[in-house]
């Protein structure tokens, strides 16, 4: 049963990445998600055959088809990805929840917010924008799904240190806007309450750890910018990408990092 889910989530990932490739280049354009997809170049919609996830991209050459304008290897890599995430999210949930309803709800619950995730990140680093447009759904849809995951688990305390997760995160990211809103832009506290929502619901070690890490990747990749010349300290740096990356990291590590760091200060 279980590699059976895992299969099937690679599947579904590879077809939602698909989709996010339509999300990360329509909306920072303000572009309708409902009209079908044509060539960039040439303006030629794109067939069914066309638009399998990363099987179209391989027997295409890379290339349109009509007018062989090149397509960006972004777009199988996307897809790709999402599938593998998709794969990898199925097959780590069990270690952490018991019943296969339960599993399988807390799996779609943190598939949504990989998909959310690999979208802010892309568009972030086009852009350096989180828009509305994706984080404001993200609410509900996460919020519900891992809602109906303690419905089927009975754990309302997780919801409950969702709930905390969510308010602790949006106040010390607006603290930190307020303080410097040079620094910190008011997507990047609209997007903390969602990860504080999602870490917090997995455990305290990976809210904590979620946190803490955003800032520790993101000063690290600042500093091998500024030594290697390729930025300078007043350079913008997208800072949602480590955001989420720093969320995921919580989420997979953080509760051992946290038992283990409280093991070594003594205060376990």
């Amino acid at each position: 049963m279980t590699a059976v889910l895992i299969v099937y989530a690679a599947l579904v990932g590879l077809a939602v990445g698909s989709f996010l490739n339509v999300v990360v280049g329509r909306v920072p354009a303000h572009r309708s998600l409902l009209t079908p997809s044509r060539c960039d170049s040439c303006d030629t919609p794109i067939r069914a055959w066309q638009n399998v996830p990363v099987v179209s991209w391989l027997v295409l050459g890379g290339r349109c088809h009509e007018c062989h304008a090149a397509i960006g290897v972004r777009s199988p890599i996307v897809e790709a990805g999402t599938g593998a995430a998709f794969a990898a999210i199925t097959a780590w949930t069990g270690t952490v929840t018991d019943g296969t309803l339960g599993r399988v709800l807390l799996a779609v619950a943190l598939c949504a917010f990989a998909a959310v995730s690999i979208a802010l990140a892309l568009i972030d680093l086009d852009t350096h924008r989180l828009p509305d447009a994706v984080v404001g759904p993200a609410y509900p849809l996460v919020l519900v799904l891992l809602a109906a995951t303690s419905g089927a688990t009975g754990d309302w305390a997780a919801l409950g240190r969702g709930a905390a997760g969510l308010v602790a995160l949006t106040l010390a990211y607006y603290a930190v806007h307020v303080v410097r809103p040079d620094g910190m832009g008011f997507g990047d506290v609209k997007l903390a309450g969602l990860i504080g929502l999602v870490t917090g619901y997995v455990g305290w070690g990976a809210l904590a750890v979620g946190a803490f890490a955003a800032f520790v990747l993101a000063g690290g990749y600042g500093v091998a910018l500024i030594a290697t010349g390729r930025a300078h300290r007043r350079s913008g740096l997208a800072f949602g990408p480590w955001m989420l990356a720093g969320g995921w990291l919580g989420l997979v590590v953080g509760a051992p990092l946290a038992s283990g760091y409280l093991q070594v200060s003594g205060l376990s």
